[in-house]
């Protein structure tokens, strides 16, 4: 672009005077050399996000409720001339930072790789060839096709046809605005009807509107188990603060200074607070998004794996996903007079190459098999109108020997009455064709006549697409996991349930068949779709009753889509999966891209999120649990004894020690349901409070042995210590219990889980030896004493009262 020429002369002027002022010829587009000159002048087609300075995010964390418990602990530390205290307690506190710093850090490149792999793209025409290229390389002067779903990749001068375009996201109006040649289309618009190409005129931050499209959205959603989590945890507090308003109250009565009790109050609290939970969510999200990547799964937000765990009914394209969509032609039936080449030839001009539609590429192949454009007269296109699922057809008006011609393919019904045919001669075309569709064959028609009169039928064509060999394995797969699939195709019933039968679906009714029984039935939540495998004749707006209707029956729903009427029902169901073929739009509404056709993905899809979804129920289970140990252990061992068991700072090492330990739980190998999950977990709640009592039980058990047997009651040191090598053994054991809802060898644990477990046992242990205060060496045969004996509690009685709390409570966990 000359430097002398002004935007806004460019955004004003003709489409001659554009294509001059940028210098390219719209028959070719722009040489490689020259694009690589025009990037250099004006760099990629992308606006620098804004991202906050490492150093600000390190800073945050030490901003927060965990964060200000210990800095409030330092303060009394301080205060009362325990320096020793602060400076672990200082440590401690940059520790914690310092980890949950990486952790984000790691998940935040996670969703960075995903940004940069699900890409806007554009059909970019360079040195006369069509290419796809991520929508970032375009420089100004490069030629573009743009079609319905697409979105505008930067300010477009259009060159060649009509556009009606979606502007709500940039103007906040609603009505679709129609462009013309020479009209300007922004950087971030929707094509919702017709086709052209247009020239790049603006990139980047130079756009009007200056905001560069992206299919990945924020990469931290609000979840539905941080809901749960945080009614958890609210409970925990009000235990927790009832437990230290007993041991308050008993300590005044005693004479224990107030200021001396603070400290240990202040950790008991932050026991219940959830440290690892952000870090913990965020890395098994960002864990189980990478592991589908490499499986051809791309995660547009990080819930959507947690969504996937919960869903029960999966509603699929037929095309390209039980199917091949490998459309061929497999028989031509001439009417009056026409032959099978007239036929063809009509159909094929009725096609465009250029759009890679799979219904435009089998007639162009059929017809360059057959050769029916040898030794025919030059053919000129003038227009193409291409399908719309509102006329359901093809159109394009060409020129042939100084005469204008309309051709047209489609439905068979839809052209037939374009072709001015009366009900009687449809109906009978319909019953024609019947014969095909009950062999799965999908039969369009085909018409021709001059541009100013009624096109004439000239023939039928049936199409076929075969089933993936794989679907029949992959649905059954999927109904192995509880999950119910229910196939969406717009093509008549007689076809669809020929489909369907191949792969193990019997029950294919027609979508009009819903909307009457709707019509009729005035509960909503009366599940119409209950038996049905599926519906025949779907518009793409169908779609979004289809989720609605799942969804207002209690189902969690999944839905597989490709164009852009897709995206409201991408947006609406709780997963929305764009597959491999999809539209830019289609890819901006899902939560979940497949980078490969097929069903296969969608199954590991669901085997992740009931993976994720475990690790994090062991969380939940292990963090109620030891929440009641630690509070109740410290509380009742105080009103029996008169003393405070554990020192603040012995129990500030143990929250920190084992709270971190459980991120490696994000890594840990578990074993996913063969049924949807449940955010109803009340069954597991109860399962962890049970268990977290009976831990209460045997700890203070060892204390009395401690206590009567070993004078722990004349020694401070040695008590601390006591107590906080049995509240670590304990917190260790629990962890190995509760993440298997069986016995827990049924599955072993990760090397990461085990590492992380072992590094805590080894170093709770040494830094009894470090002289910190509050703890002191114990004999090893105590030590070794409490370690089996807390082994032996939540290895063999603990598992033992789970599993049977399991069988009891939460019985689908283990069917």
């Amino acid at each position: 672009m000359p430097a002398t020429t002004k935007t806004s002369d460019i955004a004003s002027a003709s489409v001659p005077a554009t294509l001059a002022a940028l210098n390219v010829i719209p028959e070719a587009g722009l040489a490689h050399s020259e694009v690589d000159t025009r990037r250099k002048a004006h760099g990629y087609n992308e606006v620098a996000e804004q991202k906050p300075h490492p150093a600000l995010m390190f800073i945050g964390k030490f901003w927060g409720v965990s964060a200000w418990m210990l800095e409030l602990i330092m303060v009394l530390s301080v205060i009362l001339g325990k320096y020793s205290d602060l400076a672990v307690v200082s440590a401690l506190l940059v520790v914690n930072a310092v980890l949950s710093f990486m952790q984000e850090r790691r998940a935040a490149g996670v969703v960075e790789t995903l940004r940069r792999r699900l890409q806007v793209s554009a059909r970019v025409l360079r040195e006369a060839t069509w290419q796809v290229i991520p929508a970032r390389d375009l420089v100004p002067g490069d030629i573009i096709r743009v079609r319905p779903g697409d979105i505008i990749p930067a300010d477009v001068k259009l060159l060649t046809g009509a556009l009606s375009i979606d502007q709500s996201a940039l103007t906040g109006e609603s009505k679709d605005a129609d462009k013309v040649p020479s009209g300007v289309l922004s950087s971030g618009s929707v094509v919702r009807r017709g086709e052209g190409n247009g020239v790049v005129i603006l990139t980047g931050a130079k756009t009007y509107f200056g905001r560069t499209t992206e299919l990945v959205q924020e990469a931290r959603p609000k979840l539905h188990i941080e809901a749960v989590v945080a009614k958890v945890v609210h409970w925990l507090f009000v235990i927790v603060g009832a437990l230290l308003g007993v041991v308050i109250v008993l300590s005044l009565i005693r004479g224990v200074p107030l200021i001396e009790m603070v400290p240990l109050m202040l950790v008991l609290l932050m026991s219940a607070v959830p440290v690892a939970l952000p870090v913990m969510f965020t890395v098994s999200m960002a864990v189980g998004a990478k592991e589908l990547a490499k499986r051809g799964v791309l995660i547009t937000r990080l819930s959507a794996a947690e969504d996937a765990a919960t869903m029960d009914v999966l509603c699929v394209d037929k095309t390209g996903t039980i199917t091949m969509n490998q459309l061929a032609v497999t028989g031509v039936i001439p009417l009056e007079h026409a032959t099978e080449s007239d036929v063809l030839f009509a159909a094929a001009l009725a096609s465009q190459e250029s759009n890679q539609d799979p219904i435009d590429l089998a007639f162009l192949a059929a017809a360059k098999e057959r050769h029916v454009f040898a030794n025919s007269p030059v053919v000129t296109p003038i227009s193409f109108a291409p399908f719309d699922a509102e006329n359901r057809r093809t159109e394009a008006v060409v020129e042939q020997n100084g005469q204008r011609l309309r051709v047209m393919k489609g439905a068979v019904r839809t052209v037939a009455e374009a072709c001015g045919l009366q009900p009687p001669a449809i109906e009978a075309l319909e019953a024609r064709v019947s014969e095909s569709a009950l062999k799965g064959y999908r039969t369009l028609a085909v018409a021709r006549g001059y541009e100013a009169d009624t096109p004439a039928l000239v023939g039928l064509v049936t199409l076929f697409d075969p089933p993936r060999p794989d679907a029949r394995q992959l649905i059954a797969a999927l109904h192995g996991l509880g999950v119910s699939v229910k196939m969406l195709t717009g093509d008549a019933l007689a076809v669809a349930s020929e489909i369907a039968q191949g792969v193990g679906l019997s029950n294919i009714q027609r979508v009009s068949d819903l909307k009457a029984a709707s019509a009729q039935s005035c509960n909503e939540a009366v599940d119409l779709l209950a038996g049905v495998d599926g519906f025949a004749e779907v518009y793409p707006e169908d779609k979004y009753i289809v989720v609605q209707h799942l969804q207002a029956a209690g189902h969690v729903t999944g839905m597989t889509g490709d164009g852009v009427n897709d995206a409201p029902a991408l947006r609406q169901a709780e997963v929305g999966i764009a597959v491999s073929t999809a539209t830019d739009v289609a890819k901006g509404a899902a939560s979940v891209v497949l980078t490969e056709p097929g069903l296969t993905n969608i199954v590991a899809l669901v085997e992740q999120g009931r993976t994720i979804y475990q690790r994090i129920l062991t969380w939940i289970i292990n963090k109620i649990s030891r929440t009641i140990l630690k509070a109740t252990f410290v509380a009742i061992a105080f009103v029996a004894t008169g003393k405070f068991v554990v020192s603040a700072f012995a129990m500030l090492l143990l929250v920190f020690l084992t709270d971190f330990a459980k991120i490696a739980l994000a890594t840990d190998h578990v074993r996913p349901s063969n049924k949807p999950e449940t955010w109803n977990i009340g069954g597991f709640i109860m399962v962890s409070v049970v268990l977290g009592v009976a831990m209460v039980a045997e700890a203070l058990f060892l204390l009395w042995i401690g206590w009567s047997r070993f004078g722990l009651a004349t020694n401070n040191n040695t008590l601390y210590t006591f107590s906080f090598l049995t509240l670590l053994y304990f917190a260790v054991f629990s962890i190995v219990s509760a993440r298997e809802r069986r016995w827990f060898w049924t599955t072993m644990p990760s090397k990461i889980l085990v590492a992380a477990l072992m590094a805590d046992v080894l170093t709770g242990t040494v830094l009894t030896f470090a002289g910190l205060p509050g703890l002191m060496p114990l004999p090893w045969w105590q030590m070794l004493g409490i370690f089996v004996y807390a082994m032996v509690s939540c290895l063999i009685v603990n598992d033992a009262v789970k599993v049977a709390m399991i069988k009891w409570r939460v019985p689908a966990a283990v069917a």
